[in-house]
């Protein structure tokens, strides 16, 4: 065909209504894709185009990009569902940390600012498999069934990676019940897609594909890392920018929220906390139930899950105080105390030995940088 030309009849290879005229080694026919499908590239096909499932319900993986860490951005620990990173967990029987590090990378990942690291304590021996994982809800699975899906993510391993062959295995599971967490377990367990990716010291995208089943309701990314011999300084690996996509294309990252603001209340639906810092920081106002009891009303940023049942604090009933009468400061006796909570707030006892006055205003806060009041609602 000659160039600088609108191509004719005589000469279109298109047959069809919606057709698009595309290019391979010569003019080809892109046929139209079914409805509600999208354009993406795609370099595996002969013109580098084809039409996959729109993908309207987004990236359901929450802090993907490892923004959000109301617990901490360094948590150490041995246990099971030991939640690090806002929504993602680890089970582990030996001791590991996950940290929050910077990617320093602008030129093979997508402008991410962060990664999680997990790392293996160094001079470790203990060889047991480590897992880091985030469940996610029914109502983020489901449009997930029966679809074609792609999972993928960015991940680097340290200089010490003790993983046989460097790899990183990696899994999409699906189940079959409401809102449980794959750790503590899940009904009608499938392993829908399984990967061992192959860890270098710079940054590279993963991709893997497979088929969700039609009864599933409930989905789990799953990491898996189980060491060799002892760990050094630098056994870990770094991870980031999570994501699954609805076809067979990993399409450019993105974010569950798309903006800071949105993915941080995102995860305060699972989880909240309130911090003491600075020393002194106010929690919320109530009023002294007693000259021993005070008693607050903590209210939540957003409308959490379900009711959290339990109030975590720091352990230390020094951590906290009173604010009462004529600005009077009452340092507590016992650490705070969990009475009831909705979707929306919760009712906490701050308890002191003596000096309130029953009926008056306060205020509980932090008496050290180390108070913080949390309330869970994780699956």
């Amino acid at each position: 065909m000659a160039t600088g030309r609108v191509p004719t009849t005589a000469n279109s290879p298109l047959t069809a209504k919606g057709d698009l005229f595309s290019y391979s080694t010569a003019p080809a026919r892109l046929a139209v894709g079914n409805d509600g499908e999208q354009i993406v590239a795609d370099s595996s096909t002969s013109t580098g185009l084809r039409y996959t499932a729109g993908n309207p319900i987004g990236n359901p993986v929450l802090n993907s990009a490892y923004q959000i860490w109301q617990r901490g951005t360094s948590i150490t620990g041995t246990g099971s569902t030991i939640y690090t990173a806002d929504r993602w967990s680890t089970n582990a029987s030996s001791s590991f940390t996950v940290t929050r590090q910077a990617t320093g990378d602008t030129t093979n990942l997508p402008n991410i600012q962060y990664c999680a690291r997990f790392q293996r304590t160094a001079a470790q021996t203990t060889t047991t498999a480590f897992s880091f994982v985030q469940s996610f809800e029914t109502v983020n699975s489901i449009p997930f069934a029966g679809k074609t899906v792609t999972m993928s993510f960015y991940a680097r391993k340290g200089a010490n990676y003790s993983q046989a062959s460097s790899i990183l295995p990696s899994y999409l599971i699906s189940g079959t019940g409401t809102d449980q967490n794959y750790q503590t377990g899940y009904t009608g367990t499938v392993l829908t897609l399984s990967n061992s990716s192959t860890l270098t010291t710079t940054w590279q995208r993963f991709t893997f594909t497979g088929t969700v089943a039609a009864t599933a309701t409930e989905l789990t990314t799953y990491f898996e890392y189980t060491g060799v011999g002892t760990a050094g300084a630098a056994d870990y690996f770094e991870i980031t920018g999570v994501q699954l996509d609805i076809g067979s294309v990993a399409l450019p990252f993105r974010t569950y929220a798309g903006t800071i603001q949105g993915e941080l209340a995102a995860c305060q639906r699972y989880y909240y906390r309130m911090v003491g810092t600075p020393s002194g920081n106010a929690f919320s106002a109530g009023f002294n139930d007693s000259t021993t009891k005070a008693v607050l009303k903590e209210p939540f940023k957003v409308s959490m899950r379900i009711p959290p049942t339990a109030l975590e604090q720091s352990g230390t009933a020094t951590d906290y105080a009173v604010r009462h009468a004529a600005s009077a400061i009452t340092t507590c006796s016992a650490v705070p105390n969990f009475v009831t909570a909705t979707a929306d707030e919760s009712t906490v006892e701050f308890n002191v030995a003596s000096g309130l006055t029953a009926g008056q205003g306060c205020v509980g806060r932090a008496a050290t940088t180390s108070a913080y009041l949390g309330w869970s609602a994780e699956l």
